[in-house]
């Protein structure tokens, strides 16, 4: 950061520049003495759009061309849907703030306004995620599924197009862009559990950048840090990511926060579904638990299998 400039990074699509720009609104606000400009960059999980998530791999997708440039000074700050940043960070990166987070539910999206429990095999539902097709495998076994990839607005247009009767979208994501309209229904989470963090926006830095991480302290939203500190400490022990159907959510009450997560196969028959309370300053650990006693209840033997055949 030079001349008391602060630079953010972001991918380039309607969303991502939503989110960089809410987190540049919120930095003047707070520090008026600070100028601030966006700047696009594309990732490879931006270019690569004809092939699906889990074929191509999540390990830095959508963040490691921000984060050769967080390293560079070519940006100060990096802005994430956090629900796409790998749970294990190198040394080199943090986590320096997360936004209070948004509707963490998932949407399901259709043509004809019909539920997802009213779909028969003669419709189609489009999603790249792993997770959800688990999960509406499991509570419709027989709809057809597709894959899609693209920003929000490209997969409604596709949708619309023909490509598929409704998708499984985030809920966080239509709101953001004012398409509420598009929703079908907002699925219930205790029966579709979400991707961990999701509905969450990171700011990613250098850990070296120590005058930007000391800014970004003081808009840091705490109560959202717990939520996913706690998810995420879950889905790392697990070693998942968009190879492999998990998912988790979490609630804060007062000193207290529940977790619940899930381990599932692709057809959705081997489900295992575990939820812990525990104290918010144990919230990591609180992930880290949950998760082993799936692994004790058989989830490694799930992801294993799934791993294999992709």
């Amino acid at each position: 950061m030079t001349d008391n400039k602060i630079i953010i990074g972001t991918r380039g699509s309607q969303l991502a520049l939503y989110q960089a720009h809410k987190v540049q609104d919120i930095l003047n606000e707070a520090f008026p003495n600070f100028s601030t400009e966006v700047i696009i960059i594309k990732t490879k999980g931006d270019k690569i759009l004809d092939v699906a998530l889990s074929k191509i791999g999540d390990k830095g997708l959508f963040t490691k061309e921000l984060e050769v440039e967080l390293l560079n000074g070519g940006i100060d700050l990096a802005v994430h849907s956090l629900k796409d940043l790998p749970t294990q960070l190198p040394s080199e990166f943090k986590v320096a703030a997360v936004l209070e987070r948004a509707n963490f539910r998932d949407a399901f999206v259709s043509k004809n306004g019909l539920k997802i429990s009213e779909l028969t095999a003669e419709h189609t539902v489009a999603t790249s995620s792993l997770r959800r097709i688990a999960n509406l495998r499991r509570v419709n076994k027989e709809v057809k599924i597709v894959d899609i990839r693209g920003n929000v607005n490209t997969r409604l247009q596709k949708m619309e197009g023909g490509l598929c009767d409704g998708m499984i979208m985030a809920t966080a994501g239509l709101q953001r862009l004012e398409l509420d309209q598009h929703i079908t229904e907002i699925l219930d989470p205790t029966e579709f559990i979400p991707a961990v963090a999701q509905g969450a926006i990171a700011i990613e830095t250098a850990s070296s950048n120590t005058q930007v991480n000391d800014l970004l302290k003081q808009i840091n939203h705490a109560k959202t840090e717990i939520e996913v500190d706690a998810e995420r400490a879950f889905m790392r022990t697990l070693e998942g990511g968009c190879q492999v159907p998990v998912g988790a959510y979490s609630s804060v009450k007062g000193d207290q926060i529940t977790l619940t997560g899930f381990v599932a196969s692709l057809d959705g028959k081997s489900y295992l579904k575990e939820s812990a309370t525990a104290s918010i300053e144990n919230s990591k650990e609180l992930g880290e638990n949950l998760a082993n006693k799936l692994v004790d209840l058989g989830a490694t033997t799930i992801l294993n299998q799934i791993r294999e055949n992709l």
